[in-house]
C-alpha cells in the first residue's frame, strides 16, 4: 500500500509525475478518523500496487468528470449563507456559516467554465497530506467540470435536491452527480458545512479547515454533525424558499418538490435532517451508517432508499440493519458489487483517469458514475416527478452489479 504521509518528493520530473499519478487518489481521500461502534466510518485507505504501467496515461495529470446525461446545459451560482441565530459548534463563536454551489437547468452556450477546486483549497489539501512538492495545485484545479456560471436558467419550476458530502470531504466531491441531476431537469443545491471539511472557501478570502476533526472522536460527536447539518438544510431551505429568497433564481424551485441525498455522514444526515423537516418528502443515504437514528416514529411514511457499497448489505452495518425496520414508507436496500466507501462520489471516476484502480473496489470509475447516476435519478424521478421507474423494482439484465436486499 503507497501511504501518503510516506510520499517522498523525487528529483526527476518523471518521477515525480509519476508519483503525483500514485498518490493522487489516496490525497483525495480523507485521513482516518477515530469512531466507536456502529459503523459510521469506514476504511479511507486505498490499495495502489505501484506506479501505472508506461503508456499515455501514465502521465496524465488532468481529469474530465462525465458528461450530464440530461438535455439541458447546467448553470451554476455559489451562495454564502449565515445563520444568526446559532452559534457554530466547532469554533465555539461566531454565527453558523454555509457555502453552496447552486446548479440549475441552463441554456446552452451561455455562462462561463469553473473551477472544480479553488486554488488555496487545493493547496491546503497538498500541504494537509505533506504533497505539496509532488503534486501541483493545477492537478486538482484542472478538473474539468460541465457546469457554467452566470449561464441563463431555462424558464420552469424544478424539484429541488440537497447534496451533503462526506465528513472532511468538499462539496465538490458530488460534482458528477449534481451537474447530471441539473441536466436532467432539478435545482441542486450542494452544501458544504463550515469546519467539516479540510479546507472550504468562504469570502473575505477565508478558507475554514476541519476543527470539527479535531473534536468528533466517538459516536455522540458524528451524532452531533448530523443533527448540525439536519438544522444547516431547514436554515437553507427557508432561505431558498421563504419570502425573501437569497438566490436570484429561487423562482426556478418548484417548493412542493423538495428532497435530499448524501454521502456517508450526508447520507446519514439526510434521515435526520427529514426527521426534523418534512418539507422534504423524500431521501437517499449513500453508504453512510445512520449516526443519528432513525426515530421510532419512523419518518411519516416518505420514501427513503439505502445505496451502499457491497459491505452494505444485511448482516454488514449494525445501524442500517437496526433502522432498516423504521423506515414506514416506499424504501429500497440497494448495494452495487465490487464497490467501495467512495463509488458514490467523483473519486472513482478521477482515479481511473489516472490509472489507479482500486483493488478492493474494482468497479470502473465511469461504471461507478453511470450507476450512482441511474439509481438516485430514478429514486427522484419517481417520487418527486410521479413517474414509475421499473429500474427501482428489482435487478435488471444491463446492471448485473446491482443488488436488491430485502431482509
Amino acid at each position: 500500500m503507497t501511504s501518503m504521509k510516506s510520499t517522498k518528493p523525487m528529483t526527476s520530473t518523471t518521477s515525480r509525475t509519476a508519483a503525483a499519478s500514485v498518490a493522487l487518489l489516496a490525497l483525495l481521500l480523507p485521513l482516518p478518523l477515530a469512531t466507536a461502534g456502529t459503523s459510521f466510518a469506514a476504511d479511507t485507505s486505498v490499495a495502489v500496487a505501484g506506479p501505472p504501467a508506461a503508456g499515455p496515461e501514465s502521465h496524465r495529470t488532468t481529469v474530465e468528470l462525465p458528461r450530464p446525461t440530461g438535455r439541458f446545459a447546467v448553470g451554476r451560482e455559489d451562495l454564502h449563507l449565515v445563520d444568526r441565530s446559532r452559534t457554530d459548534p466547532w469554533a465555539g463563536s461566531g454565527p453558523r456559516e454555509l457555502m453552496v454551489t447552486m446548479r440549475y437547468p441552463a441554456r446552452h452556450d451561455t455562462g462561463r467554465t469553473t473551477h472544480y477546486l479553488t486554488s488555496e483549497e487545493a493547496r491546503l489539501l497538498l500541504v494537509d497530506r505533506g504533497l505539496d512538492q509532488v503534486i501541483p495545485v493545477e492537478t486538482l484545479t484542472g478538473t474539468r467540470t460541465h457546469d457554467r456560471t452566470g449561464a441563463r436558467p431555462v424558464a420552469g419550476r424544478y424539484p429541488l435536491i440537497v447534496l451533503s458530502p462526506g465528513f472532511t470531504t468538499h462539496r465538490s466531491t458530488l460534482t458528477a452527480l449534481a451537474e447530471d441531476l441539473a441536466s436532467r431537469g432539478y435545482v441542486v443545491a450542494s452544501v458544504d458545512h463550515a469546519y467539516e471539511s479540510v479546507g472550504t472557501a468562504f469570502p473575505g478570502g477565508r478558507v475554514l479547515t476541519c476543527l470539527a476533526c479535531e473534536k468528533v472522536t466517538d459516536e455522540a460527536g458524528y451524532r452531533t454533525v448530523g443533527e448540525t447539518r439536519a438544522r444547516d438544510v431547514s436554515f437553507l431551505l427557508d432561505r431558498l424558499t421563504g419570502r425573501n429568497p437569497v438566490w436570484r433564481h429561487a423562482g426556478l424551485i418548484d417548493k412542493s418538490r423538495i428532497a435530499m441525498a448524501g454521502h456517508s455522514i450526508g447520507g446519514a444526515s439526510t434521515a435526520a435532517a427529514m426527521a426534523a423537516d418534512h418539507r422534504i418528502r423524500a431521501g437517499i443515504n449513500m453508504d453512510g451508517g445512520f449516526s443519528t437514528p432513525v426515530p421510532a416514529a419512523g419518518l411519516g411514511g416518505r420514501p427513503f432508499m439505502l445505496l451502499g457499497a457491497q459491505q452494505r448489505g444485511p448482516g454488514g452495518n449494525a445501524s442500517w440493519d437496526r433502522d432498516w425496520p423504521l423506515l414506514d414508507g416506499w424504501k429500497r436496500w440497494i448495494t452495487f458489487a465490487d464497490s467501495g466507501h467512495f463509488t458514490f462520489t467523483d473519486f472513482p471516476a478521477i482515479g481511473e483517469q489516472l490509472g489507479l484502480p482500486d483493488d478492493e473496489a474494482p468497479l470502473p470509475g465511469a461504471r461507478s458514475v453511470e450507476l450512482t447516476r441511474r439509481y438516485v435519478t430514478a429514486f427522484f424521478e419517481q417520487h418527486l416527478g410521479g413517474r414509475p421507474q421499473p429500474v427501482l423494482d428489482g435487478p435488471s439484465s444491463d446492471a448485473p452489479e446491482v443488488r436488491f436486499h430485502t431482509p
